[in-house]
């Protein structure tokens, strides 16, 4: 017997980030205060706070337009177990989030978790009561994006928002945030840029199951709650400068998660970046650039189907271990370069012999790398995390440790880079 029944989730973004809630407090000892006798100008209060007013509304007014109210639906099992007793059955859950339009031809961005497995994609306008059913056009769980494609909008309803330049964003500009927190669709607030490039996991990886890849995002105090994942973050000329996609949540005393005034926006170059590959996607994922590498240091976890190999960093072995192998500290060993790669084409070199340990096998004799672009790696996440904001064509430096000897290598992101889907 299949149960009708109705749970109303809202799509929330990711909370915490495994952060808690501290609290850092900086102290200035007294006698190190200084005073000044200087008279500043006097400010005109009354005429500053009236100008900001008039740029807030202008923008509300010329761009919400282009805001999309998002809902999903998706059919769950109810309870697996409840089937043996003639129970159970499935229900539906429902999501909300919030996009925006990118292009004239109607595509909507948003995150990829507020579209997750659903079933079913609805879009609503503002000031608009009619839906309309959206397909998925492409997925990338790494960068935690989405492209949605509505079907029978009136092109006359498509209104999309300018996109502006993320990497000329300075801390202290404002910010003003347009969404649908918890439910409440086409809502507006406004704050400064925090942070232009604070470093968080964003995304799902390993085909959407775990968290995602650690990158650059942008941090703000305008409030950002569940519902507004997907949502544009605004500059004061009215561009785009950054996706609305998570949240430092403390809970309350009720043990829900509330807005602390840390939110995080990706930056809309990086979507910029991925846009014509989503367009072209066919409702398949893209992924973040691969350099063409099969990691060396394994161990092998048991499962179902058998031994299943999983990549390791340096960091994981002792000490010793790594002083008898001649071997950093840190770093991702390198097993194999794949013909016709970045990796090959930069003269990358693969193990020459392998060693098997309890558990797992390292490959002896190749390069290992240990920083991209300056960052230390000691994972293939923290690799890709160098790569993921980049276009076809960009060059990175890699620091790679052969036969003791460190040195740096430019390897360019081609085309070959790029290729994967799913």
């Amino acid at each position: 017997m299949t149960s009708r029944n109705t749970l109303i989730v809202t799509v929330a973004a990711l909370v915490g980030l495994g952060l808690g809630a501290t609290v850092l407090r900086g102290q200035v000892p007294v006698s190190q205060a200084q005073s000044t006798q200087a008279t500043a100008p006097k400010l005109d209060e009354t005429a500053a706070r009236l100008q900001n007013e008039a740029n807030t509304i202008d923008i509300v007014k010329r761009y919400e337009p282009g805001l999309v109210y998002i809902s999903t639906e998706q059919t769950v099992q109810a309870d697996p177990f409840g089937m043996m007793f003639g129970q159970g059955g499935t229900q539906q859950v429902e999501g909300v989030g919030s996009g925006f339009f990118v292009n004239a031809a109607g595509d909507i961005l948003t995150n990829y978790h507020v579209v997750r497995d659903a079933d079913r994609i609805q879009i609503r306008l503002l000031g608009n009561k009619q839906t309309y059913t959206a397909t998925v056009v492409g997925r990338a769980p790494q960068y935690d994006l989405a492209l949605i494609r509505p079907s029978k909008l009136p092109a006359n309803l498509v209104r999309p928002i300018p996109l502006g330049d993320s990497d000329r964003l300075a801390v202290g500009q404002k910010a003003v945030a347009m969404g649908a927190p918890f439910g409440l669709d086409f809502s507006v607030t406004e704050g400064i840029v925090s942070s232009t490039n604070r470093r968080i996991p964003i995304g799902f990886s390993n085909g959407g199951s775990a968290q995602g890849i650690t990158q650059n995002a942008i941090q703000t105090d305008a409030a950002i709650n569940p519902g507004n994942s997907g949502g544009p973050l605004l500059d004061s000329a009215g561009k785009v400068i950054g996706i609305n996609t998570q949240i430092i949540s403390p809970a309350s005393s009720g043990g829900e998660g509330q807005n602390a005034g840390v939110g995080f926006a990706i930056p809309i170059n990086t979507a910029r970046n991925l846009l014509t590959r989503l367009q072209n996607a066919n409702g398949k994922e893209v992924r973040a650039p691969i350099i063409g590498i099969t990691p060396g240091l394994v161990a092998l976890q048991q499962s179902q189907s058998g031994p299943q190999p999983v990549a390791l960093g340096l960091g994981s072995l002792t000490e010793s271990a790594k002083a008898q192998l001649g071997l950093p500290a840190r770093g991702v060993v390198i097993a194999q370069v794949n013909k016709d790669s970045p990796a090959s084409r930069a003269g990358l070199v693969g193990g020459t012999s392998t060693r098997s340990f309890q558990g797992g096998q390292i490959s002896l004799g190749g390069d290992v790398v240990t920083a991209v672009n300056g960052q230390a790696v000691d994972s293939l996440e923290d690799l890709q995390a160098g790569l993921i904001d980049r276009k076809v064509g960009d060059t990175v430096t890699l620091t790679l440790v052969r036969g003791g000897k460190t040195r740096q290598v430019k390897l360019t992101l081609d085309a070959a880079a790029f290729q994967q889907t799913n």
